[in-house]
């Protein structure tokens, strides 16, 4: 018999913040990335908080940074550092999206997180929640023990629709009764396949996107939680 499943989006859906630039602050931290590396993004992090420019913009330098210098870094030290990194902010999520996992579990959806963020990392953070399975970035790693600095099968990985897919497939899944939280554009093509779409605390281009479909819209604000119809 075929499971309805739950996806889930992680990065500033659950997670109060982003995997990726939690481990990349870390990496800097422990001295395996130079401190130059944060200087990469430094100008994108305070145009953020200066609210001068995007949060995705931000993002997107930091990705930079980290791709840019992941090449060579022992495989050892980053599965250390991502372990330690999600072990610390297991408790920084949202209270709407972490109650629904629960609420969810309790009912026997399959729980399924896909994340840009690599999937050593998700894999972390998501253990606790009872998750089912987790797809993120898998990086290559060579002879010798240090990564390469290419991930695995780049095109699925990319494209949170097709990792679905691949789920669905192999998890003998069913989308009947499916539900899908995400809260960025990049999330769109996942989320028209399930459904029940919820745009949690979503981006301009999601919350756009949201209204012209009639998607629920789910913002959870300090200690309020609210819907826009």
């Amino acid at each position: 018999m075929k499971k309805k499943v739950a996806i889930f989006d992680i990065d500033g859906t659950i997670f109060r913040s982003s995997l990726l630039i939690e481990l990349t602050d870390a990496l800097i931290q422990e001295g395996i990335f130079s401190q130059r590396v944060g200087k990469e993004y430094a100008r994108s992090y305070k145009n953020w908080l200066d609210r001068k420019d995007v949060y995705d913009k931000y993002v997107r330098g930091v990705v930079v940074a980290f791709e840019g210098h992941i090449k060579g870094v022992k495989e050892k030290d980053f599965l250390r550092v991502a372990e330690t990194v999600a072990a610390f902010h297991r408790n920084r999520m949202y209270r709407y999206t972490r109650e629904m996992v629960k609420d969810l579990k309790k009912k026997g959806y399959f729980l399924l997180a896909i994340s840009h963020s690599p999937e050593v990392m998700v894999n972390a953070f998501c253990r606790k929640l009872g998750f089912d399975k987790v797809y993120g970035r898998i990086y290559e790693v060579d002879s010798r023990g240090r990564l390469t600095g290419r991930t695995i099968e780049e095109e699925v990985i990319s494209d949170k629709s097709k990792m679905l897919k691949h789920a669905i497939r192999k998890r003998n899944l069913t989308l009947k009764g499916s539900l899908g939280v995400g809260d960025s554009e990049s999330d769109i093509r996942f989320l028209r396949m399930v459904e029940k779409p919820i745009c949690f605390n979503p981006n301009s281009k999601l919350y756009a996107h949201a209204k012209r479909a009639g998607w629920k819209i789910v913002v959870e604000r300090k200690d309020v939680i609210y819907t826009i119809e």
